[in-house]
């Protein structure tokens, strides 16, 4: 336990002082604060110049809520609880697979970056997005997960913040899962997959932003703002109630397992789901909704 205590510790402290040094350096191109803003007000100022609802407010329906959530997700909850987290669980996994004589390494499939930077990154890539689309599959069909994810889909008015708008308990569900899969094919550092997220960002962004777009023949690789506003559509069909459209950075999974639809424009279908009305309207008691349910 001793130890446990001790990967926190250091986990807390180390992730502290990254977060300062990315405040106060601006001399690397993979700054994850500042690249975070740039891509925001990219996407804000596509946003403004080509609006798909004309009459939507420059500062919508929860605005700076949402913003809020943004910076607390992406920064805050990593010093709070994610790093620290994820570094007691992997030695805890190393623990356990000492105990047979096994390391994380001796299940490893191959290493990604024996490979060129660019293939392995494209695995990398490939490999993260598909299990984080089964992942989004189960935060819709497993009740106590939807009750998390509730918070994301209480966006009533789609705008690029409302991509960061989630309950705490996502990431370390998408984390948890995703953890070994990764594991088993590369070792990468930040700076190595900061292109990767960057790019995840930006098409996350773009995705909830109030665009019409859908990039043409390239809609069935990308997802794109016309496919992911039927993701937050109030009312579908009895035959996709537990929802469509999952994928996150890529449509290709969702055309591949016959997830996708389309049926019409959505610019101006209402956002939400059943009786949203009832759900809290503020941050801590959409951060508490979820364990009084």
């Amino acid at each position: 336990m001793e130890k446990y205590l001790e990967i926190i510790k250091k986990s807390y402290s180390g992730y502290w002082n990254y977060l300062k040094y990315e405040l106060i350096d601006l001399n690397h191109w993979d700054n994850y604060f500042y690249g975070l803003i740039a891509i925001s007000f990219i996407v804000w100022f596509l946003e403004l110049v080509f609006p798909w609802r004309k009459n939507q407010a420059v500062f919508r329906k929860d605005f700076w809520l949402d913003t809020f959530y943004m910076f607390f997700n992406f920064f805050l909850l990593n010093l709070i609880v994610l790093i620290a987290l994820s570094n007691s669980a992997a030695e805890l996994l190393d623990d356990v697979l000492g105990i047979v004589g096994l390391q994380l390494s001796d299940l490893q499939l191959f290493d990604s970056t024996d490979l060129p930077k660019w293939l392995g990154l494209l695995i990398f890539f490939l490999v993260n997005d598909f299990v984080q689309w089964n992942t989004h599959r189960l935060l819709h069909r497993v009740p106590w997960l939807w009750n998390f994810h509730k918070v994301h889909h209480s966006v009533k008015q789609m705008g690029f913040a409302a991509h960061l708008r989630y309950h705490w308990m996502e990431p370390v569900i998408y984390n948890s899962i995703r953890y070994i899969p990764l594991a088993l094919i590369a070792n990468y550092s930040a700076q190595d997959v900061a292109i990767v997220y960057f790019f995840a960002i930006a098409i996350g962004h773009l995705n909830h932003a109030n665009l019409g777009w859908d990039y043409g023949p390239l809609k069935y690789i990308f997802n794109n703002p016309k496919m992911h506003i039927w993701h937050h559509a109030k009312e579908l069909p009895e035959n996709v109630r537990y929802g469509v459209n999952f994928g996150l950075t890529l449509s290709l999974w969702d055309y591949l397992f016959k997830t996708d639809y389309i049926p019409h424009s959505g610019r101006d279908i209402e956002l939400g789901f059943d009786k949203d009305e009832e759900f809290p309207q503020d941050f801590i008691n959409q951060e508490l909704y979820p364990f009084k349910k």
